[in-house]
């Protein structure tokens, strides 16, 4: 039997307590056109999620699906920079974040996939806001909160991005290995403003690709009122620090 061909992406996908989502996602990622590998990083679901996981690995999805289990619920940030040293680790050359509730469209990935494989991105972002307000079932408060939170961390940063606050995001491996990871501080959706903020600084290009934002039908939001704090006052620290800081800079070089 020939050996399968690892995939030149993968798409990292943190859970906890997804157990009416994981399957369907996962599922949704292979039936793609182009073959992208999947890492779940699972930090110890009590619902069984892993269990789910480790299941499709057994049955159907041996050398495609990875999984990476944590001992308790460490933040999303956490979740993803263990997955940035996994696939860099694994030779990936495109990497993704995105969530397991089906607000992110699997579809989408290729989109994202394309803006940095074909048309010179450094970062591809499934962009809320970059054609309108793109969002489907979220409270209006909840709508304008985030709407105008990302203008805010616009005018703050100097970043030309719409959509700030984005989790659905492919980046070139090039990124990943200059930023220092170790030194993101931020653990919940700043980390999203932070990541890219960071990447801006280093000189990486950042393309925004519009998506459509359906809010999660099953399981329960992880959003929180101190985690959209954390994502507003800390944009404050980050533009301060970055005073102080130097950045590496994107390798030049062809």
């Amino acid at each position: 039997m020939s050996e399968v061909q690892k995939s030149d992406g993968v798409v990292i996908i943190p859970t906890y307590n997804e157990k009416e989502n994981v399957e369907n996602i996962i599922r949704a990622v292979f039936a793609l056109s182009h073959a992208f590998d999947v890492l779940i990083i699972d930090d110890g679901s009590p619902d069984g999620t892993a269990a789910i996981v480790k299941r499709l690995q057994a049955e159907e999805f041996t050398d495609r699906l990875h999984l990476v289990e944590r001992k308790g619920k460490l933040g999303l940030g956490t979740a993803y920079i263990a997955g940035f040293k996994w696939a860099i680790a694994h030779g990936y050359d495109y990497i993704f974040e995105m969530d397991a509730d089906f607000s992110h469209n699997p579809n989408d990935l290729l989109r994202l996939y394309n803006a940095c494989a074909n048309e010179g991105a450094d970062v591809a972002i499934g962009s809320r806001y970059i054609s309108g307000v793109n969002v489907v079932n979220w409270p209006m408060g909840r709508v304008i909160m985030s709407y105008y939170a990302s203008k805010y961390v616009r005018c703050v940063t100097g970043m030309k991005i719409a959509d700030t606050t984005a989790g659905f995001k492919c980046y070139r491996r090039e990124v990943l290995e200059t930023i220092d990871l170790d030194n993101i501080r931020f653990k919940g959706y700043a980390f999203q403003i932070e990541m890219k903020f960071t990447a801006y600084k280093c000189g990486f290009t950042i393309k925004e690709v519009p998506i459509i934002f359906v809010n999660r039908e099953l399981g329960v939001s992880k959003m929180s009122g101190g985690i959209f704090g954390e994502a507003v006052f800390g944009v404050l620290r980050l533009k301060m620090s970055s005073w102080f800081k130097k950045y590496p800079q994107k390798n030049k070089t062809v």
